[in-house]
This record gives C-alpha cells, sequence and structure tokens, in this order.
C-alpha cells in the first residue's frame, strides 16, 4: 500500500499551495495497481496544476453480495457499476510481481440500468437489507444477491423499463442456450458469465441482451462447462417464483435472519443504522466453500468495494467479535475457523524469531493465502496486535456460546486449540523482549500499519497481548489444560509490568516506548483503557485532556499527529482526517467516565451522518477539504463502506452503551 509512497514529479511549492488529502490505503488497497498508477497521475496533474478547489461529496456507493460475490450500485444515478465474481477484490498473489496487491478479482460490468437513458434516477437500500430499490421516473427496478443462491449471482429486476447495459471488457463470444439463457465470454476475463432470464422474453440487439427481459439472473461461473449445473440452480432456488416474488422472499428472509437486538435504541436513526450494520458484516463475510487452493470460507474483508476489500486480521476480528455478541453465532464461528484454516503461511517466519505461526502478520488474499502488507516500497509488514486480537475475539465467542466441540475442531494444523496454543500464543511469546523487570511485544508496525522501517515498541501490541492472553487463560481452563492456563497467568503479569513501565512513564500513558511527538498522544490508547489495561484515574484523567490534540475541526478525532513534512507524501495527508474508530471508542470513554452528554453527542453525530447517506458507516471524514479527498468538511471518505472499524465498531459500541456485555470494565476519574 502507499503507504508512504511520494508524489512523482511534484513540487514541493505546488503541493504545499494546494488542499488535497489522499488515504494511503485507499490508494492502492482494493481497486489494484493500475487505478493507484492513474490516481497517482491525477494527483500529479493537480499538484502540478495547483488546484485547491473543493467539490460537494456524492452519495456513498450502495454494495450488495452473498457471500460468493459484489455488486455496486451509484445511488445518484441507480446505474450499477461493478459486478465481481468474488467477495474480495484480489484472488491471489501474483507470481510476476509477490509485492504487488495481487490478480484482480474479474469485474463485469462497467455501467447497467433500465429506463431512459440519462434520466433521473435514485437507490437506496430497502428495509436495511442488501437488496436495492432504483428508482427511475416513473418506474422501479431492483440489484440483489441472493443468500439462498450458492453462486455469484447478481439479480436485476425492473418494472417496466429495459435494461442496457456497457461490459467493463469488449465480448468475445457469446453463445445461446436454453430457454433464452446466455453465455458470455469477455476478452481479459477468465471466468464466463451465465445470463438466464427470469421474465418472458423479446427481441434484442446482440450488443444489448439484457434487453431482452425486465429481469435477470447473472451468473459469474468459472468454466463454461458449469451453465448447465448453475441453471438447475437458479431455477430450484426461484421454485417458480415470479422476479418480484423473489424480491419479497429475499427480504423475508433477511428478516428472518436477523438476531433480535438485546439493547434499547436511543431513536429510530440508532436502529436502522444497527440493521444496515448486521447486514454489511452479513455480506462482508465469505461463504466460497473451502477447496484445494483456496481456504477462504469465512473470512471477512475490512471493507466493501472498491476499497480496502481485503481480509485484514484486525478488521475481522472487531466484525467477528460485532457478530458474536450481536447473536449471529454461527457466523462468528466461520470467522474463527477461517482464522485457522487459512494457508499458507507463516511466511513472515525470518522475521519473527523464527517461530512458526497461523495468524496473518497482516492479512490474506481472497484464497486464504497470507498477504504481509507491503508500502509499495518493497518492504512487509509486521503487525504482532493481531495475534492477541484473534484470541480475544475466540475467547469473547466461547464465553458467550457452549461450543466445547469448536476447541476440539479439525484445522489445518490440529485441534483448533492446540493450534491457538503452539501458534498463536507460542510465537507471541517467542517475540516478547524484557523490559522494566517485566516483558514487552517488540517492535512491529501495530494498530495504525506503520512502515517497517519505522517499527517501534508499540502499547497497543503489548496491550492487546494482555488481553488475548486473558481470553486464552479461560479457554485453557475450558480445555483442562491447567499448565496451559498457569503459563498464561504468569505472562501476562510480565507483560503487565512491563507494559507500566516502558508505556506509562512520568503520569503519562504514551504510544510508544520510543520518544517522538506522533504516538507521544494516539488514537489507540482509547481503546487500551476501554480494555481496562490502564486504570489510574490520573493516568486515566491525563490521556483524556492530552487527547484533545487529535481533535480536527470536522468535530471529531484523527488517529496521531502526523510527522510528514512532505506534502507530496500520502500519509501527509491521510494522518489529518478524522477516524471514525477513534471516535466510536472515545464516546465509549467519555461514557464510562461519567460524561454521558459528551458521549452520546459524539455518537449522535455518526448516526445521524450515516442517517443522511444510506446508513452506510465509513472510514473517515473531511478534516482537511481536498480536490482527490472530495467534499466539505465532515463528509464521509476513506474506505465507503467500511465493515469492521465502521459496523463492528459501532454495534459493539451500543451492546457495551446499552450493558449487554460485561466484560470492560467501569471507570472512573474522580
Amino acid at each position: 500500500m502507499l503507504r508512504g509512497a511520494i508524489i512523482a514529479g511534484a513540487t514541493g511549492s505546488a503541493a504545499s499551495n494546494m488542499e488535497v488529502v489522499f488515504p494511503a490505503r485507499f490508494a492502492s488497497s482494493a481497486i489494484g495497481s493500475r487505478t493507484v498508477i492513474r490516481s497517482v497521475m491525477r494527483l500529479v496533474a493537480a499538484v502540478c496544476l495547483g488546484l485547491a478547489l473543493c467539490s460537494s461529496a456524492e452519495a456513498s456507493h450502495l454494495v450488495t453480495g452473498n457471500g460468493f460475490g459484489f455488486a455496486v450500485v451509484a445511488p445518484e444515478n441507480g446505474l450499477a457499476t461493478k459486478f465481481y465474481s468474488h467477495p474480495y477484490n484480489f484472488l491471489r498473489p501474483d507470481p510476476a510481481n509477490p509485492l504487488s496487491e495481487g490478480v484482480e478479482t474479474p469485474n463485469f460490468i462497467k455501467s447497467l440500468s433500465f429506463g431512459q437513458p440519462n434520466g433521473h434516477a435514485r437507490a437506496d437500500y430497502t428495509t436495511d437489507s442488501q437488496v436495492i430499490r432504483v428508482r427511475a421516473g416513473g418506474e422501479t427496478g431492483t440489484f440483489f444477491m441472493p443468500f439462498g443462491l450458492n453462486r455469484p449471482a447478481l439479480i436485476i429486476q425492473s418494472d417496466g423499463g429495459a435494461w442496457r447495459v456497457e461490459w467493463s471488457k469488449a465480448v468475445r463470444s457469446q453463445r445461446s442456450l436454453a430457454g433464452g439463457a446466455k453465455l458470455l465470454r469477455f476478452d481479459g476475463i477468465d471466468e464466463p458469465l451465465l445470463l438466464i432470464p427470469l421474465g418472458a422474453l423479446r427481441t434484442a440487439s446482440a450488443n444489448q441482451p439484457l434487453s431482452a427481459s425486465l429481469a435477470w439472473a447473472l451468473i459469474a461461473l468459472e468454466k463454461a462447462s458449469n451453465a448447465g449445473s448453475a441453471i438447475r440452480d437458479v431455477n430450484r432456488w426461484r421454485s417458480g417464483l415470479a422476479a418480484k416474488g423473489l424480491v419479497r422472499r429475499e427480504l423475508a428472509e433477511s428478516e428472518k435472519w436477523r438476531a433480535r437486538p438485546s439493547i434499547r435504541f436511543a431513536n429510530e436513526k440508532e436502529r436502522h443504522l444497527w440493521r444496515q450494520s448486521e447486514t454489511m458484516l452479513r455480506i462482508a463475510q465469505s461463504r466460497e466453500p473451502n477447496r484445494p487452493g483456496r481456504y477462504g470460507h469465512g473470512l471477512i474483508v475490512a471493507a466493501l468495494p472498491d476499497v480496502y476489500s481485503t481480509p485484514w486480521i484486525r478488521d475481522m476480528a472487531w466484525s467477528t467479535v460485532a457478530l458474536a455478541r450481536m447473536g449471529h453465532g454461527a457466523e462468528a464461528r466461520a470467522a474463527l475457523l477461517a482464522y485457522f484454516n487459512a494457508r499458507p503461511n507463516g511466511k513472515m517466519r525470518s522475521h519473527v524469531n523464527g517461530a512458526d505461526y497461523q495468524i496473518s502478520v497482516v492479512r490474506y488474499f481472497g484464497n486464504g493465502e497470507e498477504e504481509p502488507f507491503f508500502t509499495q516500497e518493497g518492504s512487509t509488514n509486521i503487525e504482532f496486535d493481531n495475534w492477541g486480537e484473534v484470541l480475544w475475539a475466540l475467547g469473547e465467542y466461547l464465553g458467550k456460546y457452549d461450543d466445547p466441540a469448536l476447541l476440539k475442531a479439525a484445522t489445518y494444523r490440529g485441534p483448533l486449540y492446540e493450534s491457538a496454543r503452539d501458534f498463536i500464543v507460542k510465537p507471541l511469546l517467542a517475540n516478547t523482549e524484557p523490559y522494566g523487570g517485566g516483558r514487552i511485544v517488540a517492535a512491529d508496525t501495530s494498530i495504525w500499519e506503520e512502515r517497517q522501517k519505522d517499527a517501534k515498541h508499540f502499547a497497543f501490541s503489548t496491550a492487546m497481548a494482555i488481553v488475548g492472553l486473558e481470553k486464552f487463560a479461560d479457554i485453557a481452563r475450558q480445555s483442562g489444560d491447567e499448565a496451559g492456563r498457569k503459563q498464561a497467568l504468569d505472562n501476562i503479569a510480565q507483560l503487565e509490568k512491563g507494559f507500566a513501565a516502558a508505556f506509562i512513564r512520568e503520569g503519562k500513558l504514551r504510544g510508544t516506548l520510543e520518544d517522538g511527538i506522533k504516538n507521544d498522544i494516539d488514537g489507540a490508547l482509547i481503546p487500551i483503557i476501554n480494555f481496562g489495561i490502564v486504570r489510574d484515574p490520573n493516568v486515566i484523567r491525563d490521556t483524556v485532556d492530552r487527547l484533545e490534540l487529535l481533535k480536527v475541526a470536522s468535530g471529531g478525532y484523527r488517529r496521531v499527529r502526523g510527522t510528514y513534512t512532505d506534502p507530496r507524501i500520502f500519509e501527509y495527508w491521510y494522518e489529518l482526517e478524522e477516524f471514525l474508530f477513534v471516535d466510536f471508542h472515545m464516546s465509549e470513554l467519555y461514557r464510562r467516565l461519567g460524561r454521558t452528554n459528551e458521549a452520546d453527542a459524539m455518537l449522535q453525530r455518526i448516526v445521524d451522518k450515516s442517517a443522511a447517506d444510506h446508513d452506510i458507516i465509513p472510514e473517515m471524514y473531511v478534516a482537511v477539504p481536498c480536490e482527490l479527498f472530495p467534499g466539505q468538511i465532515g463528509d464521509p471518505t476513506g474506505a465507503i463502506p467500511m465493515v469492521g472499524y465502521g459496523p463492528g465498531a459501532y454495534v459493539l459500541h451500543l451492546l457495551d452503551r446499552d450493558g449487554a456485555h460485561s466484560g470492560s470494565p467501569e471507570l472512573r476519574s474522580n
């Protein structure tokens, strides 16, 4: 990712005169290297022209999915702009360029719409589901990917307007099949696309096959020989229903799937955001079955396309815990098994003291293979906090569900409990080092994904090791492993002692052992306090006071105080923006300190903004208006829709607010 990439060709003076924001992760993660180059070139052009004009942000795009693929719809004009054949943006590593984002998932559509060309249209989610309703003039249409059909299938239905499509690639061949179905092959895409009519047929031109019916199922196939079985699957799923009946059934089944909320909502906006967040968490999880060469079943992407649509360990942990606590045990269980079945991994063994490990140091490709995060500077990242967060997620699940069978479940490296002990706990402890009479986690890039050359000893990584080992100690007890439990408790005591010596100095909680303005006060300190790692009221009060240094014009908080001095570096701008993950944790901390009005105001601001944007939670809000980070101060930006750090964080915040989870300590500020 372009964490520290320099904008080539830009002059310092021109860059200094323009207000441009472009997040590093946004630049590269899920849109591919070619798009990154185009984005950089646009930024270069903007810098060279010295543009500083701001434009209003468009509404966030809508995403539908079913665990087998994604489709993207622009709400401002009702156009479907993407149909991906898998539920992630990168399939596997690119052998020709191992430090690239990987082989991109095929996208079949450039634009798909119905009704009059260039007519006015608007789109929105229906009843907080993944069903997208489009109104174009006096006509109505629908896009959705059905959960009852275990294929990358996009269902489209129109009340009267003919469908028009512009494919993303040139059609190489088109073959007619029985019943009006068509099989298309495209230049540059290996996978065929099957078109199955779901309504009456009429004559259509060869270049507009979808105009032949008002309703279709678009099915991505792995190979052309699968067309027959796909048609049979669609017929079984359809069960004779007309297209409108399929929409009604999908909405009804979505309601049946929902978990009954265990909380009381402050208002209707909160309730709708909860429901839409519940849907987002669902469609972000892969349901592709495991098979040789693909082990991604259950993985959850960090955001829905087109940005960060890749499974990050950390983001996935927050999604997993949110699913577990809100009552979706099956989905949380699948996510946990995904952690333990993903492969191959351990790629960075030589960088982690030779310890073999199961959990990726950063993220996964769609096929479940470890992808050590890189900065497009030829370096990989090590993020030890991931390992503590997976133990936390496992413990949260087992604390809510009576599921001893999970610990005995067969996984890639053996029974799950033994795999957690030998390939998470052991490598984690192997990467600690003595400090202040205790131990701390070794230098890494941690929660904010620093460049590896800037690795430090982060408070967050040691804190999550403590949290994870606390959960593991209870898991060991459940498994009858008293020696493992005792060892975990002994290591917790050592880490707590080391944490206090390394990160609480002169009465101040600090983000890193190493001195520096960037992490001296750090948004990652807030969840550390909320997890109960720091309990001293004076230290907490001082930290809250110093967090005002991270306050931004949009009303919330950024992650850190950036130290880059060259405006041509993407992260120079990225670290100026408001980060909602920090906001959620700050609201929780205010509430625990008894500052309820401030907590409520911070949460309600996010709820109101999301309600005005299709109940979508973004990664960030604009704090510094810009050309490439468009919009006014406070507009959504970055990865949209976010998942773990958006809906996941929101769900957990509401659960903690209502006392539905008792695992976090109460705090008092004196």
